[in-house]
């Protein structure tokens, strides 16, 4: 049974943390189970708006690749993905707009403000927060032959941030939730992988910290133990020798990138547990691992 002194004890704890990050940029992308389950979903609105009311200025990144796919299911639209990567043509980059920018934005949008935040949504055609450009993938098949150049339709890479209309809306005490879609120098549309937005949101504002929302405990060893902290060049090492393999590659280069550009911290946590963010941020030990210089 949790006791008086307990509550107390949790508050007396999480004092410092307030302290030291009050007025601090923290951006976080959210996605995984988070987004699905309803408590969590609940749980997550009320740890951005507690972050806010405490003086942190929280972004949030989101994906939606489950109810993309939900969508295109509906349609008959058969998927295909390269890596992970869902390949995007004109007829599927159309549904992506509509399911993140009309629909999930939205909907994290409304569930932020009923709960007493002030939110407001974006995706990175707003503003021209974010400029991108079609991205060439190259899948190396063998050590021995050159790479294959595969086209992945309208996904795009990121090549300039305008950070603007976030400084303005954070002034103004709004969170700012973004799509993760951008455009191109000619208008066109791009869908851009969240982790990556998240990654360079954040080096744009010298965020103090990036939180990656996913559905495992973290960065493991060998052994399957939780790491806890690992440095920069200690995280490339685990890439190279295979350590970190699989899904986590991509979220670990982007956390290397965050912090190369100006991140103090990044963090890859898990958002099946209930209310992960304020663990994260208002706890001696944390959630998760966090990747540090």
């Amino acid at each position: 049974m949790i006791t008086h002194e307990d509550r107390a004890k949790v508050l007396i704890e999480a004092l410092p943390y307030i302290q030291r990050f009050n007025g601090a940029t923290v951006v976080v992308k959210y996605g995984g189970h988070a987004m699905v389950d309803e408590q969590l979903k609940r749980d997550f609105a009320l740890d951005i708006i507690l972050m806010k009311y405490v003086g942190i200025n929280p972004i949030v990144v989101h994906g939606g690749g489950p109810q993309i796919g939900s969508f295109l299911e509906k349609l008959s639209i058969e998927p295909h993905f390269v890596d992970g990567m869902r390949v995007t043509d004109k007829e599927t980059m159309d549904v992506v707009e509509m399911v993140l920018v009309g629909k999930v934005n939205k909907e994290i949008v409304s569930l932020i403000n009923s709960n007493g935040g002030r939110a407001v949504g974006l995706s990175g055609k707003d503003g021209q927060l974010l400029t991108a450009r079609k991205m060439e993938y190259r899948k190396q098949k063998t050590h021995d032959q050159p790479p294959e150049i595969i086209d992945m339709g309208l996904v795009g890479e990121i090549t300039a941030v305008d950070n603007r209309i976030l400084l303005s809306l954070i002034e103004r005490e709004f969170i700012p939730v973004i799509a993760p879609v951008g455009a191109g120098t000619s208008g066109e549309t791009y869908n851009i992988n969240a982790d990556l937005v998240a990654g360079h949101i954040a080096a744009s504002l010298k965020a103090r910290k990036l939180v990656l929302l996913t559905d495992t405990d973290g960065v493991k060893d060998r052994e399957g133990v939780l790491l806890s902290t690992i440095r920069r060049e200690e995280a490339h090492r685990l890439t190279e020798d295979g350590t970190i393999g699989g899904g986590m590659i991509p979220k670990v280069h982007c956390c290397m990138e965050a912090l190369a550009g100006g991140v103090q911290k990044a963090h890859i946590i898990d958002g099946r547990e209930q209310h992960a963010i304020l663990l994260e941020v208002f706890t001696e030990r944390g959630v998760g691992t966090e990747i540090v210089h």
